[in-house]
């Protein structure tokens, strides 16, 4: 994941994905390894390029939802801009080890 934290609130930003969960999946979505750039800009945007878990995901409307209602309440940032991609398509391997042992793959 390539991080820009031009606005200086990283932290902050990263700790809310954290509170956000596949509704699917017991693993928020920053574990899962869904976030793939996040940049923060001087200007109180914030862009995040994340993925889902397969292209055909039923509450891929509610995640972006959840996403952007969600950092969008962080102070200073005045627009949250999420941009789904699928390449690389994501797999097992991008999530953390805590995701990992918590869905039992280890």
């Amino acid at each position: 994941m390539i991080i820009n934290d031009a606005a200086g609130i990283q932290d902050k930003v990263i700790e809310r994905l954290k509170t956000i969960f596949d509704p699917e999946l017991p693993v928020d979505i920053y574990e899962l390894g869904l976030i793939y750039e996040l940049i923060t800009y001087t200007n109180g945007i914030i862009k995040i390029i994340m993925t889902l878990t397969a292209p055909g995901c039923p509450v891929a409307d509610q995640i972006l939802q959840d996403v952007e209602r969600g950092l969008s309440v962080i102070e200073g940032v005045k627009e949250v801009r999420v941009e789904i991609t699928f390449d690389p398509p994501w797999d097992r391997e991008m999530m953390s080890e805590e995701a990992k042992l918590e869905l039992g793959f280890l």
